[in-house]
């Protein structure tokens, strides 16, 4: 493979060179646009093969892990865990993904004093939180089920669609029994969460009946006849969007240390939990301070907000993140994550451990490329041979002093500054920042929840804590970029830790991917654009990150800067209308020697690509809609992301973009139902324009060479079947996108086969016709 790419290399470079010394063209401007293209083509590619030439695939040794740190019989010496699950919106974001994200980790496979959870609430709803109380309810039956059975997947949603009930514990005749008894009970729990919005709204008005005061009429009251301190039914000032108060309620406290077996506290007794763990992990539920005028830094500001929160709670040595729409897959993932966080040889200098991301709800043939694996099994692969991945956004466990912007212990000075000025004024926060220096292993529980420790919780997630502190810059998660992980990881990198990616045979970590084209460019236009942004930022790949090894930087350097590719593939995409011209116009000439040049590097591109499938583990699927998606993108996803930014640099209003709605569509009948939805947006116009253009170059091709096949040169004839080589490659690339845009005629996958070649013949027919009309009644035209 490392051979070929230096083949490829040489022969870019002679093949630049023969276009730069044979610079004949019959468009000379196009021609110098089309050259910046190759060798930019050609920089662009190297750089994202050279982290390449060193994969490693890292498995962790949960066994060895186990030995050292987790015998039976001895006291556990496993570190502590905080595990945060981020949620916006309970109406973008389905609230049943949420909660079972949440029961995913409550019923990990991990020492249950040292893992603790956060549910971080950005709207401030009370349906969240009651929801997430009665998930509390159910897990008290739901995790010893799991403890007892040992299932996987943990999340009940999950694990009640797989064919055929399964378990590796007790005996077959009482798992079915247990298992008919806790899908009964889940359903009950779904039909709980459903009713939550009216029970809240008829709570509501039975208390504004009996209210004394006219603003009791507004209020939205807790089951314990108590104000929501978050936002309304009725929004009123304080209690809306953007303006409510922070809030934060222990909803399961932490775990006695006696280990109580087989108690079932609920009024459930038909199970037998004999011998089974019954206790839960510590559940908190955070909705951090919002007020009007001030920055609340998207999804960077909660997770900086759940940061300090759970330092004063739990103050875990490890934090992982998860979106809401994720869960736990594989019971063992969070020892397969400290597992590289202790080893022996890099485990110190490790910042964080990032998963590949996994998703249930994408279609058989991953139209729309949302499984990425050239991407996830690839790039992330070759990374680990240097100085490790990127964050990823979610499914990544760091070490909680990376966070805290402290370097790492082979470049730590023996001195760390601890003060206001940079973390904050909470003095207990600051007291955890220390002790978290001074003894990573440790487990810190609860403190005494007294008024002034109250007040204290409610300061770190205030909207002002942030001010005039190191927050947002270099501590915590990064500010002020449309998406916050790939600065952070840069941060960290740059402060000289190293990242592993880690894998396991059961995936760690599974979710849900916008399967709707319009929600899926949406979202490829927030990270093109976060990634562009950072380059044209003051921590710039170019410049910053001072201790980043120069492969790294050569690949953070091409994560960022990539969407600008798309400038000069949508500039080729266009090239099929030179056949609607009258006479023939050539890029390069000669012509065909040209396009066999091309010819031979494009395939070495696949040639390579083909051993990194070998190594790499993935599919020729995979590999072939990372193509034609890549493609797709450059067309509509990546030029929007440019001018974005282009717009950024101009106005100096930083870059805005809508959050990636995960609500499914309601067909009951079709679980990809929402996949046949068309939602027209701008960005998809120039993609429509290239999709027609080539569909009218074809068939406008096909009526010249019918009517012309008798008068061209055998030099027309074969510049004519090459120029229709590039038509059909690109139709080929943008077939997905095709498929997209005839909405729910799309099922049937094949029509496209019938429609095209429709359209083709048609476009001929006309071509044929105007062409004959013109020459009868206006030849002049033709000449």
């Amino acid at each position: 493979r490392t051979v070929l790419i230096l083949i490829r290399v040489i022969a870019v470079i002679l093949f630049v060179g023969w276009r730069i010394k044979n610079n004949n063209s019959d468009v000379m401007w196009f021609w110098v646009i089309s050259v910046v293209a190759d060798v930019w083509f050609s920089l662009s590619w190297l750089s994202y093969q050279l982290p390449k030439y060193n994969p490693i695939k890292m498995i962790p040794d949960l066994a060895t892990l186990r030995k050292q740190f987790d015998t039976p019989g001895r006291s556990s010496q496993l570190p502590g865990i905080d595990v945060i699950v981020t949620t916006a919106s309970a109406t973008d974001e389905p609230i049943l993904y949420t909660m079972n994200c949440v029961l995913s980790i409550l019923a990990a496979d991990y020492h249950i004093g040292r893992c603790n959870c956060y549910l971080s609430d950005d709207s401030g709803s009370l349906v969240l939180y009651e929801a997430l109380v009665e998930t509390a309810k159910f897990a008290a039956l739901w995790v010893p089920f799991c403890r007892k059975h040992q299932i996987d997947p943990r999340a009940p949603e999950s694990y009640f669609e797989l064919e055929g009930p399964l378990c590796g514990g007790a005996s077959h005749k009482e798992f079915i029994q247990d298992y008919k008894h806790v899908c009964t009970q889940y359903e009950e729990f779904k039909k709980h969460l459903d009713m939550l919005p009216n029970t809240i709204r008829q709570r509501a008005d039975i208390y504004s009946k009996t209210g004394t005061k006219d603003e009791d009429a507004k209020v939205t009251w807790m089951a314990d006849g108590t104000q929501w301190p978050g936002t309304w039914l009725d929004p009123a000032e304080k209690h809306r969007a953007g303006h409510h108060a922070g809030i934060v309620k222990i909803v399961q406290s932490h775990p006695e240390h006696v280990v109580p077996l087989g108690v079932h506290e609920s009024n459930d007794s038909s199970l037998n939990f004999d011998g089974v763990d019954m206790r839960l992990p510590m559940l908190v539920y955070v909705a951090r301070e919002k007020c009007p005028g001030v920055e609340h830094n998207k999804k960077a500001g909660a997770l900086n907000a759940e940061l300090r929160i759970s330092a004063l709670l739990s103050n875990a040595p490890f934090f992982i993140n998860f979106d809401c729409d994720h869960y736990i897959n594989n019971s063992e993932a969070l020892h397969a994550a400290v597992c590289f966080m202790l080893d022996p040889r890099e485990g110190d200098n490790t910042g964080f451990v990032q998963f590949p991301q996994r998703f249930d709800n994408v279609d058989p043939t991953d139209r729309y490329g949302n499984h990425n694996r050239v991407f996830f099994d690839g790039a992330m692969y070759g990374l680990n041979g240097q100085q490790g991945p990127t964050y990823l956004g979610t499914g990544c466990m760091f070490r909680r002093l990376a966070l805290y912007g402290i370097d790492p212990p082979c470049w730590r000075a023996e001195d760390i500054i601890v003060d206001s000025n940079r973390f904050g004024n909470s003095l207990p926060f600051l007291n955890s920042v220390l002790a978290a220096i001074k003894q990573e292993e440790g487990v810190t529980l609860p403190p005494t929840l007294d008024d002034s420790f109250l007040e204290e919780m409610t300061k770190v997630v205030s909207s002002s804590y942030d001010d005039s502190t190191d927050w947002g810059r270099g501590i915590g998660y990064i500010y002020n970029m449309a998406t916050e992980d790939i600065v952070t990881g840069f941060r960290i990198h740059g402060q000289g830790w190293r990242s592993m990616y880690a894998t396991m045979e059961r995936e760690a970590f599974r979710g849900t991917a916008p399967i709707n084209l319009t929600e899926r460019l949406r979202q490829i236009v927030r990270w093109s654009g976060g990634s562009l942004e950072m380059f044209f930022s003051h921590i710039s790949p170019l410049f910053a990150g001072r201790r980043l090894s120069l492969v790294q930087r050569l690949s953070y350097i091409n994560f960022t800067i990539y969407p600008l590719t798309s400038l000069f593939i949508l500039m080729y995409a266009f090239c099929p209308v030179m056949w609607l011209l009258p006479t023939e116009i050539l890029v390069q000439r000669p012509y065909t020697r040209y396009i066999v040049y091309l010819i031979i590097v494009i395939v070495m591109i696949h040639v390579i690509g083909m051993f990194e499938i070998m190594w790499a583990g993935i599919t020729w699927l995979d590999w072939w809609r990372n193509e034609q998606f890549f493609m797709i993108g450059s067309v509509t996803a990546y030029p929007t992301a440019v001018l974005h930014m282009v717009v950024n640099i101009l106005t100096k209003k930083g870059i805005h973009f809508r959050v990636t709605t995960k609500q499914p569509v309601a067909d009951t009948d079709d679980k990809y139902a929402e996949m046949y939805e068309v939602h027209w947006v701008p960005m998809m116009i120039p993609a429509v324009v290239v999709l027609f253009s080539n569909i009218l170059a074809i068939g406008v091709a096909i009526g010249k060479s019918i009517l012309y096949m008798g008068t061209w040169s055998a030099a027309q004839k074969r510049h004519g079947a090459l120029g229709l080589l590039f038509n059909l490659w690109i139709m080929v690339l943008l077939y997905p996108f095709a498929l997209a845009i005839i909405g729910r005629w799309a099922k049937r996958t094949g029509i496209l086969f019938i429609l095209l070649p429709i359209a083709f013949l048609s476009t001929s027919l006309m071509y044929i016709g105007v062409h004959t009309f013109l020459l009868h009644f206006f030849p002049s035209m033709l000449i």
